[in-house]
């Protein structure tokens, strides 16, 4: 045998188009089944849809740090960037799959019920699956990806060319039209079974919607206070006393936003030292005593200087008057649960101290945000607050369970991730103007921002530019010890680069640290920085 005859046969140009229009059939098929799925979805629920389902278990699986980052880099965007990758992901191995498919077209097409497998068993593996229904989106999906991509492999060309009668009348005949007619035809139904998909998935939202339009927020019973006219500094750049509801932060796993009717709501409270177990409707709420209160909540997740903190007025039930209903004590009083379990309808658990819920402060079942009732980004119907506590250990959002446990007997979802089960807000203090690296003029300008140390209070707050000595800032009005404080400090600026730092000092005496640490386990701590140049 020649050198010439041991070379590889190189692929024909009709074997990288039969390729080529293989990985175009697994696009078809891929995008075919995540469309049927989505069809399925709106039938059983939004949250059993394949794509929903695998990132929701990809968040559970995420450790705290990535978690963090996440949040730190994309914001509120975080869930969509999560989504995007999956759906690109899905792409590729669609793509690998079809071309896999027009050599083994049997086993390639069988591989698409992969799908099927993965999403169905993120669907039942999630807390708040509803049974064996959540599977059949994506089992579903995966048939009618797997049927599709079988077909289309079966119109490719062959891989070699035929001979006459082999294949139609003429040798090596491909039926190009067959081929394009079936793919337009898989990519328009797998476009109106998406849309119709969604838009049934709005349908079964309606009502939740419905429900919040005709809700008619009673008067509080105990009104909170007339913010004071100071407690807004007027400098140009500082953030709201009150922020507003479309502005105010967003971080909760949820990659579809529950839609929850109010009407059909209930919120069952039972557990460990709970006498009287009781359901609760909506209107139950409604009826009972109303308080009116702002309160800052802050994410645990919020770096130092960063934005995921927000003042809101709120409405609500006192929680601590709804356990004592119940006959629950507190555990300095000898109750035997020092931990309550906040259940969520996505499946959320937050776990609270019950000291710090019925130690007085306005902890509450919320249903009114900003004088309207909860947004449902927000919680809508009710949501728990507990001022004073990071959001991951207090502020549970579309909650339907309240259980009396202890620490010991239950992890909820975030400390079994890593993080503290008690966290209490740190001191903390932002700088909102100047902005990083912002090129002010010579001569005397503002700098402001907001401190809170929620349930303590801020008592000073304190300007150090470059490393000279601390010059106390002016503190306005306060409004509560439950919100953040704002403070401006004028300052007589010098051409040059300059680093201005802030610190706070809280009501019980305690000066911000300046030791940074990051979010996990219970918070960062350390001085807000930012570096100007003066010109």
């Amino acid at each position: 045998m020649s050198d010439h005859d041991k070379t590889p046969r190189q692929p024909s140009a009709r074997t990288w188009t039969r390729l080529a229009l293989g990985a175009l059939s697994g696009l078809l098929a891929g995008g075919t089944a995540l469309a049927v799925a989505e069809l399925a979805a709106a039938a059983v629920r939004p949250q059993a849809g394949p794509v929903v389902a695998v990132g929701a278990a990809a968040i559970d699986r995420t450790p705290a740090a990535v978690k963090d980052w996440a949040i730190r880099t994309f914001g509120a965007d975080d869930k969509l960037v999560l989504q995007l990758g999956i759906l690109a992901v899905l792409t590729l191995f669609a793509l690998a799959l079809g071309a896999f498919a027009a050599r083994h077209r049997r086993t390639g097409a069988a591989g698409v019920l992969v799908f099927g497998v993965v999403g169905a068993a993120a669907a039942l593996g999630r807390p708040d699956s509803t049974g064996v229904t959540d599977a059949l989106p994506s089992v579903l999906g995966a048939i009618a990806g797997a049927a599709l991509l079988y077909v289309l492999v079966g119109l490719l060309p062959p891989a070699r060319r035929e001979a006459p009668g082999e294949r139609g009348e003429q040798g090596g005949g491909w039926d190009r039209r067959r081929f394009v007619i079936a793919a337009t035809a898989a990519a328009a139904a797998s476009a109106g079974a998406g849309v119709l998909g969604r838009a049934l998935s709005g349908v079964g939202g309606r009502e939740a919607v419905a429900s919040r339009e005709n809700v008619i927020l009673p008067t509080p019973g105990s009104r909170a206070p007339a913010v004071p006219r100071r407690a807004q500094v007027r400098v140009a750049g500082a953030s709201p006393f009150l922020t507003p509801t479309s502005d105010f932060y967003r971080v909760d796993t949820a990659l579809v936003v529950p839609k929850v009717d109010a009407t059909t709501w209930r919120l069952r409270v039972h557990g460990d030292g709970v006498d009287r177990e009781r359901t609760l409707t909506f209107d139950d709420l409604l009826w009972r005593e109303l308080i009116e209160r702002d309160i800052t909540l802050t994410c645990v997740s919020n770096e130092v200087g960063g934005p995921y903190v927000g003042n809101a007025r709120w409405i609500g039930v006192r929680l601590a008057d709804l356990l004592e209903e119940c006959g629950v004590r507190r555990p300095s009083q000898g109750g035997p649960a020092d931990q309550l379990v906040a259940r969520s309808v996505d499946g959320m658990t937050i776990g609270s101290p019950v000291e710090d819920v019925m130690d007085g402060r306005d902890a509450m079942l919320a249903l009114g945000m900003n004088g309207e009732p909860l947004p449902f980004d927000h919680g809508f119907p009710v949501r728990m607050l507990v001022p004073g506590l990071y959001g991951y250990v207090s502020a549970c959002k579309w909650i339907e369970e309240i259980e009396l446990t202890t620490f010991d007997a239950y992890g909820a979802y975030w400390v079994k991730r890593d993080w503290a089960r008690e966290a209490p807000i740190k001191t903390q203090s932002r700088i909102d103007t100047p902005k990083p690296f912002a090129r002010p003029e010579a001569g005397t300008g503002m700098v402001a921002g907001v401190a809170w140390a929620q349930h303590r209070g801020i008592d000073k707050v304190e300007i150090r530019v470059d490393d000279g000595p601390w010059q106390e800032a002016t503190l306005a009005a306060e409004d509560s010890r439950d919100t953040w404080r704002q403070w401006s400090y004028a300052w007589r600026a010098t051409k040059g680069g300059h680093t201005l730092t802030v610190r706070a000092t809280d009501r019980t005496g305690q000066v911000q640290t300046q030791r940074r640490t990051r979010t996990v386990p219970d918070g960062a701590s350390g001085w807000h920085s930012v570096v100007v140049t003066v010109e």
